[in-house]
């Protein structure tokens, strides 16, 4: 069975876990941009990348035209090939001079970068990603760039390696819903924004029920679709960590016949219903604020 970006799938080890199998999905992703400088996606075959190129005969439904015209002209292209996103977090967060931004899952470096041009020089943008091929290609894209305020680390979203009140916003774009720990990336958040802290990522998101085959695999997991969260239960687990005026905001919604690929070779076609699925997984755009003490 083939992934969503062309890698062959075997049955994980006993000890495989989620955190594995994304970290080598991702590092097969930015290997194919480094030697091939070919495009990736997160939910279709490897001919399709990020705004431009096709899937099945029809734009990528997830990563296809997320940023506007020209956003990305002045951009490396490996760092374009590389998007695997689902939506722009950057111009959605209005991300203003001065500030300190960091991306959860930076993967290729293209939220970065243009983080860190909308910060300026007196602001900063950080990158962290597990991911060591995918690390080294966002430092390449942003020496290439020529963006001097940008800073890539290592480490998992679970357990962000930067002091607390630290940082002004929280972007990622379409990686929350890769985490086997999501209340611990959302706890992880909140501690490091400061009080008044925006967090504003793009994400896959459910409405509603859907059945239970679509919740397991692997492979559906690390294709945007097993490990999405129902969108009242994200805006809860926001709360429960202590974020307040949490919203979730549709920004683009897949339609059966987008992925009906993908769904058939994950086996999902055969287990249920499509038309029960249909319209209920999207992008969507989440925000919450840390609210100061008082508050």
């Amino acid at each position: 069975m083939s992934s969503p970006i062309g890698i062959t799938f075997r049955e994980p080890a006993e000890n495989t876990t989620i955190t594995d199998v994304v970290r080598d999905k991702y590092g097969a992703a930015a290997r194919r941009v480094l030697d091939l400088n070919a495009p990736t996606s997160c939910c279709g075959p490897t001919s399709s990348s990020c705004g431009s190129t096709e899937f099945n005969g029809s734009v990528d439904p997830i990563t296809s035209n997320l940023y506007v015209n020209g956003e990305t002209d002045a951009l490396p292209n490996a760092a374009v090939l590389a998007s695997l996103g689902c939506g722009n977090p950057t111009a959605l967060a209005q991300l203003e001079a001065g500030e300190v931004v960091l991306d959860l899952g930076s993967g290729g470096g293209i939220d970065v970068i243009l983080s860190a041009r909308r910060v300026g020089p007196t602001g900063k943008a950080y990158g962290l990603d597990m991911t060591d091929d995918m690390l080294a290609l966002a430092r390449q894209n942003a020496a290439e760039a020529g963006i001097p305020n940008v800073e890539f680390l290592k480490g998992q979203i679970e357990a962000i390696p930067l002091p607390d009140a630290s940082v002004d916003v929280i972007i990622s774009n379409c990686v929350i819903n890769l985490s086997g720990d999501k209340r611990m990336v959302l706890a992880e958040a909140f501690r490091v924004l400061k009080p008044g802290g925006r967090f504003a990522v793009s994400d896959v998101v459910v409405r509603g029920d859907v059945p239970a085959a679509m919740r397991r695999g692997m492979e559906l997991w690390v294709g945007c679709v097993a490990g999405a969260l129902e969108e009242t239960e994200f805006t809860r687990l926001l709360a429960d960590v202590g974020f307040i005026d949490a919203s979730v905001e549709p920004t683009r919604v897949y339609r059966v016949e987008d992925a009906r690929q993908f769904l058939e070779e994950s086996g999902v076609a055969a287990q249920v219903n499509l038309d029960e699925i249909d319209g209920k997984f999207m992008a969507a755009f989440v925000r919450a604020v840390k609210p100061h003490p008082s508050e």
